[in-house]
């Protein structure tokens, strides 16, 4: 971190696909009403490079860790990454400052059909999330699911040249690139639960950057950063990895923090559910506990299935 004419300089770190952009320059934007200057530094990740499905190449980490590596280089004070597709493991010498508000943490069908039971038998529907794809088959068996890859932009493209006859993206993405109108329809929370941190933003630097972390503190939501944690915690107790077919949700409600997940079996076949409530101060043993649920209903074998369908 640098200090220019008395005022705080702190180099952000992006990657440069159009929401990694957007994601920065949204942080950035607030950072700058507190009087921080912002230095905008491009990275590109392994994950912005890989043409591949994601779970045959090691998903995990494919768009954070060069970012990650940045900033224990001090190349860059902080990074802004979409929790969902942040790894749970901790790395040494980093620490999630801030979680702004929550956008939509809803997954939306985009194409013609204004819901899941219109889709003709036999549609073909693209979506690159094992999560996305074992919750249609377990409500929708008949669907034809067929892996897309790219950017959002470039899977519009791909829809509306009748490569698909719908694709399944996530809400906050279409709504913050200002595509809310391709929105067909809202998939029910009940029907498709979300990945783990999504509509989130995680703010990362370095554990011992006080004063980047002291400037980060105003950014920061209470109730965003207690569900992401339960989320989060969850997804690392079953040791299934950010593209398993894990789908959580929290959020506060009247009585409490409300822990709601499922893990499918990749063909949708089994689908195990659990739920909890906690105060959100105590959102990690919400995770833990909410996991052990599935754990013992048998999810570890569904994870197992997931990692051998690769």
């Amino acid at each position: 971190m640098g200090v220019s004419s008395g005022q705080a300089t702190i180099r952000l770190g992006t990657r440069s696909s159009p929401l990694a952009r957007w994601q920065a320059e949204w942080v950035a934007a607030r950072l700058t009403t507190l009087g921080v200057q912002v230095e905008m530094i491009h990275i590109t990740t392994q994950g912005d490079v890989t043409t591949g499905p994601l779970g045959q190449i090691g998903g995990q980490g494919l768009f954070t860790k060069e970012i990650q590596r940045a900033l224990l280089d001090q190349r860059i004070d902080l990074a802004v990454h979409s929790l969902k597709d942040l790894p749970t493991d901790v790395v040494p010498g980093l620490k999630i400052a801030a979680v702004p508000v929550r956008e939509s943490t809803a997954d939306v069908l985009v194409g013609r059909y204004s819901s899941l039971e219109e889709l003709p038998q036999g549609a073909r529907v693209g979506t690159g999330s094992l999560r996305r794809r074992a919750q249609l088959l377990n409500k929708r068996p008949d669907l034809q699911l067929l892996e897309i890859r790219g950017n959002v932009d470039t899977r519009l493209r791909k829809l509306d040249a009748g490569d698909y006859d719908a694709i399944v993206l996530a809400q906050a993405g279409l709504s913050r690139l200002g595509y809310a109108e391709r929105i067909a329809y809202v998939i029910p929370p009940q029907t498709m639960l979300p990945a783990v941190g999504q509509g989130a933003l995680g703010l990362e630097t370095r554990s011992d950057d006080v004063q980047t972390l002291s400037l980060l503190q105003p950014l920061n939501d209470e109730a965003t950063h207690s569900a992401v944690i339960a989320e989060r915690t969850l997804l690392h107790s079953l040791r299934a990895g950010c593209l398993a077919p894990v789908g959580a949700w929290a959020r506060m409600t009247e009585r409490g923090m409300l822990l709601q997940a499922a893990v499918l079996h990749p063909d949708g076949t089994q689908k195990l559910v659990a739920e909890a409530l906690a105060p959100p101060q105590q959102a990690e043993a919400l995770g833990r506990d909410v996991a052990q649920a599935l754990i013992d209903q048998g999810a570890t074998a569904l994870i197992s299935a997931a990692h051998a369908n690769r």
